[in-house]
């Protein structure tokens, strides 16, 4: 076979052994596609010296959830849950083509939406999304690098705390750490005595799900946390870019968000079933050739199949 037809997958230890037992459906039918197309694909672990030789390797590469490391390669990853996948060219989030797109709240079919936003609060959080209800504290879930000012914020995470101490002067404001990230001595201090400083704040360890079930609404830099906000119709301020900002404010509207009332539904359906890869979904083979395609992976596709890949319309301008 010609060497240009390798493809591979640069992936987990774990990712690997589910690959092989054939326990990761969406990477089976990216498999299976490329196969049909002529495609040899590899299992490749996503160690650091094969990621620095991966630009030399011939053929194409795909890693989950990390920068590719050339032209030929791509990134996957969950779009907030399976079974909604996106494969893209670099991996953040807030470059990816759906971020970039005008959300069409009024080309929306609202029956439609409502029906799939009511089953999907149903399989992620049971009866609780119902049950909702505004207990009068903002969440704030936080990530990483709390003391550290990225490119793609606003603020340091520690700045966005006393932002929102200055902006929000009455109600409490309950925030979790990141139960993946490490903290530092320096950061936990700078925790502390701001929480000594404002006794409003207070960490919690309660459960995601039950703080938003019951906060007013949440604050971010772009933690995932406010994304499944919208499944309890909570709003959401965010200092940070990120994929799903259409419906979210920004750190100087706190004045407009308790009036702040989207189409939640309309906008998962728009993000989860017009904008991801719905493995799920009977076409889903064809969707992922046609965004194979689309992001210059040759392969031979049925000119009817060409729209079906998501994100399935251009950007539109503002």
């Amino acid at each position: 076979m010609d060497a240009s037809r390798d493809f591979r997958l640069y992936l987990s230890r774990r990712l690997i052994a589910e690959v092989e037992a054939r326990r990761h459906a969406f990477l089976a039918q990216v498999s299976g596609v490329l196969e049909r197309n002529g495609y040899s694909v590899r299992l490749c672990r996503n160690d650091a010296a094969a990621k620095d030789a991966a630009p030399d390797q011939p053929g194409w590469a795909m890693f989950h959830m990390e920068h590719p490391t050339h032209d030929r390669a791509l990134v996957f990853r969950k779009v907030y849950h399976g079974p909604f996948w996106a494969i893209e060219r670099q991996a953040q989030r807030w470059r990816w083509p759906v971020a970039q797109a005008r959300f069409p709240l009024h080309r929306i079919d609202p029956e439609k939406a409502a029906a799939f936003h009511a089953r999907w609060q149903r399989r992620l959080f049971g009866d609780a999304p119902q049950q909702a209800r505004r207990d009068g504290f903002v969440y704030i879930p936080l990530q990483g690098r709390l003391l550290e000012h990225r490119n793609f914020q606003d603020c340091a995470p520690i700045e966005m705390l006393e932002r929102v101490l200055e902006a929000e002067p009455a109600r409490p404001l309950l925030a979790t750490l990141h139960p993946k990230e490490t903290y530092s001595a320096e950061e936990r201090a700078a925790l502390d005595d701001l929480s000594r400083r404002f006794p409003r704040l207070q960490l919690t360890e309660r459960p995601m799900a039950d703080l938003l079930a019951h906060c007013d609404y949440v604050v971010t830099e772009n933690s995932s946390a406010a994304f499944f906000g919208f499944f309890f119709g909570k709003p959401a301020i965010t200092f940070a870019r990120i994929d799903f900002h259409h419906i979210c404010l920004g750190p100087e509207d706190f004045d407009r968000i308790a009036d702040h009332t989207p189409g939640y539904d309309r906008y998962i359906w728009w993000f989860w079933q017009k904008m991801s890869i719905n493995a799920g979904r009977p076409n889903v083979e064809q969707q992922i050739a046609a965004r194979l395609h689309r992001l210059g992976v040759p392969l031979e596709i049925d000119p009817a199949d060409m729209k079906k890949g998501a994100p399935s319309e251009a950007p539109l301008s503002n």
